[in-house]
């Protein structure tokens, strides 16, 4: 099981819109959020809001078998819910294009304890 983590900076002005999501993922869609990690292979997701100098960031951890092939199925899954999240989460909030090329993976620079 692999732990990974990033962070994606939120489109300047729709951090409150993002924050009505959460509450969505949070609350009535609760179980359709868990089922579409299950399916990808998220066995643990915590996402946090850091606010910058800079701008709002949304940093996400999480444990999975293989990053590169969960972030692939999310970005392609046609579930109606997986569906919404990018129309919502991703471009909407983040201003990410699911069809362009996905973002480098990060590089693990030290690992605690």
């Amino acid at each position: 099981m692999a732990s990974y983590a990033f962070a994606m900076p939120l489109v300047p002005g729709k951090t409150d819109v993002w924050k009505g999501y959460v509450k969505e993922l949070n609350g009535p869609r609760s179980a359709e959020y868990k089922a579409s990690r299950q399916r990808a292979g998220i066995t643990k997701e915590h996402v946090f809001l850091q606010s910058t100098p800079m701008g709002d960031l949304v940093v996400v951890a999480m444990e999975c078998d293989d990053p590169a092939t969960v972030v692939g199925r999310l970005m392609t899954s046609t579930d109606p819910f997986d569906v919404w999240f990018r129309d919502k989460v991703l471009i909407e909030s983040h201003g990410v294009d699911p069809a362009g090329p996905p973002p480098p993976t990060n590089e693990t620079i030290s690992l605690g304890p």
